[in-house]
């Protein structure tokens, strides 16, 4: 477990204090840690003042997953790409927004680290000023090399080959969460626009183990199965002795949702369902969605499942492959699963 480096320090100390810490460090991952947050501030002003200028709504394109782009979501897709591709540290990247992986331009340096992201989730909500993030991901290649090409098996890794994890969430304040996962634990940094740095103000975060309150979209109620029904009925139920029924709390924006039950304890549901038969297996992406934030939630002590199994444990066969999630309190977490299982009967 690392120890406490005390609240208001900055982000580049922190990560260079992590850095010294492990003798076979050799600053990539700084760097390439430094240029996100750099891109991640760009982001962060153009939605601030998203308001105020004509970036707002549809571009009209609908991306790799059948949804409609934002527009802002473009611009924080072209953001990333542009300032992440010429620092060397990365073979490749992968986003939400594009349907093949994301090549290094042969005039720019390449790495053996590999980044995923989803630019700007919970785009929907951008033309209401909810809260909104992006969530990235990085990997190590598992072999390395300078290929012109990388092959697809290198970037189909499970979750928990993840060497960081985490993501910026764009709300009254702007905050970065992020973990190396080997119990580094995870810690959360606010951004002071005066500033212009992101300094400590979470430091180990540890999620409850069990909490009252869930977030679903109820809507989607009647397209899944008996099992998840019972499962969130029985959330709702009246129950003093179990501390029952739970307070429901939905945003709609992943990114928001999850970072409020990571502080105050709580189980995030995106089931699967029959309400489109092209998405069988659920809503939520693996890969750009579900594996940061399984691995951010480990770290704090918590759990991710798909119903079945550890989300981390996952072997992804698709890039763009999508997964129920339960994500949240552990104990909540592991009767969710255990309910989907058919384990236990409520």
């Amino acid at each position: 477990m690392e120890k406490k480096q005390g609240v208001g320090i900055t982000i580049t100390q922190h990560i260079l204090n992590q850095q010294r810490g492990n003798p076979d460090a050799t600053g990539a991952f700084t760097t390439l840690l430094n240029e996100l947050i750099v891109a991640a501030k760009v982001i962060s002003r153009e939605v601030n003042k998203a308001g105020l200028v004509d970036i707002l709504g549809s571009t009209g394109r609908i991306n790799v997953q059948n949804e409609r782009v934002q527009k802002l979501d473009v611009f924080a897709n072209q953001i990333i790409i542009e300032r992440m591709q010429h620092i060397g540290q990365l073979c490749c990247m992968v986003s939400e927004e594009n349907a093949d992986l994301i090549e290094i331009p042969s005039r720019f340096p390449k790495g053996n680290y590999v980044l995923l992201f989803d630019p700007l989730d919970g785009s929907s909500n951008i033309d209401v000023n909810v809260s909104i993030g992006t969530i990235f991901s990085i990997y190590r290649r598992k072999t390395s090399g300078s290929d012109n090409e990388v092959p697809l098996s290198e970037v189909l890794q499970p979750g928990k080959n993840q060497v960081a994890a985490g993501y910026f969430l764009y709300g009254s304040s702007t905050m970065m969460v992020y973990t190396t996962g080997n119990g580094a634990g995870v810690h959360g940094f606010t951004l002071y626009p005066s500033l212009g740095e992101f300094l400590l103000s979470h430091e180990l975060i540890k999620i409850p183990e069990k909490a009252k309150t869930y977030s679903v979209n109820e809507g989607n109620y009647h397209y899944w199965d008996d099992k998840t029904k019972a499962l969130v009925d029985f959330f709702k139920a009246r129950d003093k002795e179990t501390g029952r029924p739970y307070t429901s709390r939905y945003v709609g924006s992943l990114v928001a949702d999850f970072h409020r039950n990571l502080l105050k304890g709580g189980i995030f549901l995106y089931p699967s369902d029959n309400k489109d038969p092209k998405k069988p297996t659920g809503k939520l992406r693996l890969m750009v969605e579900a594996n940061p934030l399984a691995l951010v939630v480990k770290e704090a002590g918590g759990y991710a499942s798909d119903g079945h199994g550890p989300i981390l444990e996952i072997e992804p066969t698709e890039l763009h492959q999508r997964t129920p999630l339960f994500i949240g309190s552990k104990k909540d977490v592991e009767l969710a699963e255990a309910v989907m299982k058919g384990q236990t009967r409520l």
